[in-house]
């Protein structure tokens, strides 16, 4: 229900349905008037014939009888007449009416006297034929009618039942068929387009796991030289493309790393062989300052080049089967002695072995950064407390803190590089590198200041690469 072939299926056939109805109403209308003109001309013709016929016998007693049999043989002429039940001719009536509007002469079913009640209620005008519904038959009478010189009337009747059961079966049949030919129609539309967007649902799937674990997968092509496969083709094309980009990046920035640190390790190196030998404290301090700062330096380098890496999409992953609870536990081991002599406490919540796909080294980072801000940015006597949580397709891991929250200054762009608060100390790249890192196995970041107090991160996971978690508002920094 959900995919594109049924709703273009549904269109399709929706139009062409609409457009076979209006057809047949036009085609019915037609046939209807056509069947009524013939009617109309029949009639005129034989009710003139009769008017004549009328006019010229002489009033005796056998004037009825003349009258009478010609109008009889008249009602034989009406072509496809549905055959009555009964020996009464029902599908036809002849009446005169005198000039005081008795009934002077009747031949068809009946007595006549419900027609001729019908007939001075309708008030009928003379050579033009018209409807008349008489009391005790279903179908009305197409009736015309001719006025004599003695000024009597003659009124030749014949009822609208075949027209109607013609009408009635055409109906059938073409609801019938319209039917037949919209459903293989439908049909039709719906397997062709399904075919046809399979290949393109081939396309996306295949497309949307490249970049996951290698940009060398290509989408799959084919043979038929229409526009699926020229987008097949030209989204190789982009992605070879992609792939030398990519490639390139890769090379810049390890030529780019590699010149740099390979100066910042020399000055390392020689501070600390100064450092090494005998020196005064006031000396002494200075070369570990500046030892500090390269250390700094070295860090803000390489996580620059990965937050850079991952905002393009080209971070390098090497996903193996890592467990959270494990790893926070050992990393909370690690900052405890730290945050102990801060003064700071940490409480885990965790609902046991939360198994995921990711690159253990940027996993083991990433923790290390939400641990880091807080060690750096609470003050004393506040509490963190780590939640990991997993579902069947995701793992979510809450980090929030009592103390002061986020800075307002930051607002919306706490997860861009070099954004920090006034009092911050560091480089602005610690929640970058966070978000690039989630971001680049399929996960989502969001941040809020909490209703009572202090900050609250929440991470999302995938538990299986390639799974694509969207968050309800990504990226949002929360002031209540």
């Amino acid at each position: 229900m959900h995919s594109a072939a049924w709703r273009i299926s549904l269109w399709a056939t929706l139009a062409f349905a609409l457009g076979t109805l209006l057809v047949f109403v036009m085609l019915h209308r037609f046939v209807a008037s056509d069947i009524q003109r013939r009617s109309d001309a029949w009639l005129t013709g034989e009710v003139a014939v009769l008017g004549d016929v009328a006019g010229r016998t002489p009033k005796d007693r056998l004037y009825p009888r003349v009258v009478g049999e010609v109008a009889e043989l008249a009602s034989r002429e009406v072509p496809y007449k549905l055959r009555s039940s009964s020996n009464e001719n029902d599908s036809v009536f002849f009446l005169q009416a005198g000039d005081d509007g008795t009934l002077k002469l009747w031949v068809g079913s009946g007595n006549g006297l419900p027609n001729l009640a019908a007939i001075r209620a309708r008030k009928l005008i003379p050579d033009v034929p018209c409807d008349l519904n008489v009391q005790g038959f279903n179908q009305p009478f197409r009736v015309a009618s001719v006025r004599l010189d003695d000024g009597s009337h003659i009124y030749l009747g014949l009822s609208e039942k075949d027209e109607i059961r013609v009408l009635n079966n055409l109906r059938f049949r073409f609801l019938c068929l319209w039917l037949l030919i919209v459903l293989f129609g439908s049909s039709i539309v719906f397997f062709a387009t399904r075919r046809m967007l399979g290949h393109v649902r081939e396309i996306t799937e295949a497309a949307s796991g490249i970049g996951q674990s290698a940009l060398s997968s290509r989408v799959p092509t084919s043979k038929r030289n229409d526009e699926v496969g020229h987008l097949a083709l030209t989204l190789n094309r982009m992605l070879d493309r992609i792939e030398s980009s990519v490639h390139q990046l890769h090379t810049i920035t390890e030529s780019l790393a590699h010149d740099l640190r390979s100066p910042l390790t020399a000055i390392r190196g020689k501070l600390e062989i100064v450092l090494s030998g005998d020196l005064k404290a006031e000396q002494s301090e200075p070369i570990i300052s500046a030892i500090d700062e390269l250390d700094r330096l070295t860090e803000f380098l390489n996580t620059s080049l990965d937050v850079a890496e991952a905002k393009a999409d080209a971070l390098r992953l090497s996903l193996t089967e890592v467990d959270l609870d494990e790893l926070i536990r050992v990393m909370i081991d690690l900052y405890e002695p730290c945050m102990s002599e801060k003064g700071l406490r940490v409480n885990l919540r965790s609902a046991g072995p939360v198994p995921v796909l990711a690159d253990a080294a940027l996993l083991h980072r990433v923790i290390a950064n939400l641990l880091d801000n807080e060690l750096n940015h609470l003050p004393a006597s506040c509490t963190v407390s780590i939640t990991l949580g997993a579902t069947e397709n995701a793992a979510t891991l809450i980090v929030e803190d009592d103390g002061p929250g986020f800075a307002a200054e930051i607002g919306l762009h706490m997860f861009e590089q070099r954004v920090k608060g006034r009092d911050s100390k560091g480089h602005g790249l610690g929640l970058a590198f966070v978000e690039a890192v989630v971001r680049a196995h399929g996960g989502s970041v969001t941040a809020s200041n909490r209703p009572e107090r202090g900050a609250l991160l929440s991470i999302t996971w995938p538990r299986e690469t390639g799974e694509k978690i969207e968050p309800p508002h990504s990226l949002t920094l929360v002031n209540r």
